[in-house]
């Protein structure tokens, strides 16, 4: 079997997540995509989160009528007195998360890393990146303008292949090897939204419909969700009491 992890804060999910993950499962054939939101990620400390609940609550939306598409705690926080899930103060990281998930896969399973390119670009700097890199395939989803020597550049410096290697590869070459494990380049998703666009026109009181599940749009209106006024702030309290 084949599966999916698709990792992020999800603050909040929108359709982007939802077209890399459905363009990733016709791809390469994963019959389950697991959707993590992170707890405290590392990478994102210059921007308050929206609180774990609600960031899952919407995932759990977006997700109830895709059979194939799992929300997933694993890196929830922790209940209070329980040790944390991650290697640092609160942080979630990667790797400890695809170990964690990997213990409980049957010996047919392969899982598989989804990332978009961006990110995947500052993959050197991350926890355990060379570990986490010869633990699981990647699959990236890519734009027109980067290719598999870009990829190949990349990467932590004892895992990069030499100029001379990253040369060759053809234009077409989508996949490449690094022993065990592989990064594939997904290059079919024209999608382009983001968070940040979400919050913004939220914030504006503007219609999500074309960036976020109907359902999510919904929440995310009923709680004031990234509204940054007092106004917000009562509506989040009322709804926690209902």
């Amino acid at each position: 079997m084949n599966i999916g992890l698709l990792g992020g804060t999800f603050d909040p999910v929108h359709r982007g997540h939802l077209a890399v993950a459905r363009a990733a499962a016709r791809k390469f054939r994963l019959e389950q995509v697991l959707f993590v939101p992170s707890s405290v990620p590392p990478h994102r400390q210059g921007r308050p989160l929206a609180p774990y609940h609600h960031r899952f609550a919407m995932l759990t939306l977006a997700l109830q009528r895709k059979r194939s598409f799992v929300p997933s705690s694993l890196e929830a926080p922790p209940e209070p007195g329980a040790p944390a899930f991650s290697c640092g103060p609160g942080f979630s990281y990667s790797i400890d998360t695809v170990r964690a998930l990997k213990r409980h896969l049957g010996k047919n399973d392969k899982l598989f890393f989804l990332i978009g390119i961006d990110a995947f670009m500052d993959i050197a700097k991350w926890h355990e990146s060379e570990a986490l890199l010869r633990e699981v395939d990647f699959i990236v989803a890519s734009r027109p303008e980067f290719s598999l020597g870009d990829i190949g550049k990349a990467l932590p410096q004892s895992l990069r292949p030499d100029l001379k290697t990253i040369r060759t590869f053809r234009n077409a070459a989508t996949t490449l090897p690094l022993g065990a494990t592989a990064v594939h380049l997904l290059d079919d998703v024209n999608v382009r939204i983001s968070a940040s666009q979400v919050r913004a026109a939220a914030r504006r009181g503007a219609s999500l419909g074309r960036l976020v599940d109907p359902a999510v749009a919904e929440y995310i209106r009923k709680t004031h969700l990234y509204r940054p006024s007092s106004e917000g702030q009562q509506a989040r309290r009322k709804f926690r009491a209902l």
